[in-house]
């Protein structure tokens, strides 16, 4: 048995809906080099803690899937994470897969898999009810996927690129610009509405181009609308994420949201992602930059 001092370990619990990816996730976390084990019973996490901490630093990388049981898997689960908070060696981080019903709906029917908690076989009354008892987990979740409009290919991508490197005392900020004709981004935090600045769009030689080319840029940055907006922006910006950070949160996702997603709100994001740069581990993404192409073409 070994009684040297055990390295901080990287614990990622994988739960969440049925149907929203869980086997996906815990593939990505093997092809990552994690230590994996898939429904682990949440009774046996004390063991499994009391192995890796006799490996030797053997298994500093772990995912564990902890599926949906009942009432009964929650009160042993609750306990043991209550239990990990106050070990010194290892923090769990709880990644959280969620779906919008009439996704997990189709995903059922393409499986024709029933739902392990509808009694009648109607995935929707499972679906529901497996909702209501992961209300409380979801609350803890320092991660949360939504993979309703996500491919398979694009949530092994995601989790490769969160999970890469030992982050669990990283925190990440996502600053995500999009078209408010598009609809609401699911998984944002917070939500800045940029329409009421001045549209390049109504600029003919502009209206083709985006937020990323120079002169659409330098237009959306000239006004002092914009430049109150910003100044008053990362001012509030840079007096929360020091908050969300010490909270616990791995990552948040601000949302910069236009008419269409092509013009003003991508701009700012790269203006507000690439100042928040030099403190944070940043990400910026543009998610409706290219429907217009999709559009013509």
């Amino acid at each position: 048995m070994s009684t040297g001092a055990v390295d901080d370990i990287q614990m990622v619990i994988i739960t969440g809906m049925s149907g929203a990816g869980k086997t996906v996730a815990i593939q990505s976390f093997e092809d990552l080099g994690f230590f994996c084990v898939d429904n682990l019973p949440p009774t046996l996490l004390p063991k499994f803690l009391e192995l890796m901490k006799d490996s030797g630093n053997k298994m500093n990388k772990v995912a564990l899937v902890m599926d949906l049981r009942g009432r009964e898997f929650f009160d042993h689960l609750f306990k043991a994470l209550d239990d990990l908070a106050e070990t010194s060696w290892v923090t769990p981080q709880i990644l959280f897969l969620d779906a919008d019903d009439s996704t997990l709906v189709r995903r059922y029917k393409e499986t024709r898999r029933s739902h392990p908690l509808a009694k009648s076989g109607l995935p929707l009354e499972g679906i529901q009810l497996e909702r209501e008892l992961l209300e409380e987990l979801k609350g803890r979740a320092q991660i949360i996927y939504n993979t309703s409009k996500l491919k398979p290919k694009e949530l092994r991508e995601r989790i490769i690129t969160e999970f890469s490197v030992n982050k669990k005392s990283t925190f990440t900020v996502n600053v995500m610009s999009f078209g408010f004709k598009h609809g609401l981004p699911i998984d944002a935090d917070l939500v800045f509405d940029v329409r009421f600045l001045p549209n390049p769009y109504y600029i003919e030689h502009m209206r083709p181009q985006t937020g990323l080319d120079e002169d659409v840029y330098n237009y959306v940055l000239k006004w002092n609308e914009t430049n109150k907006f910003l100044e008053k922006v990362i001012e509030l910006l840079s007096f929360m994420l020091p908050h969300y950070k010490r909270e616990g949160k791995s990552q948040l996702v601000i949302a910069i949201g236009c008419t269409g997603g092509q013009h003003r709100s991508v701009a700012l994001t790269e203006y507000i992602g690439n100042y928040f740069a030099k403190d944070y581990h940043t990400n910026i993404t543009h998610r409706d930059i290219e429907r217009r192409k999709e559009k013509s073409s």
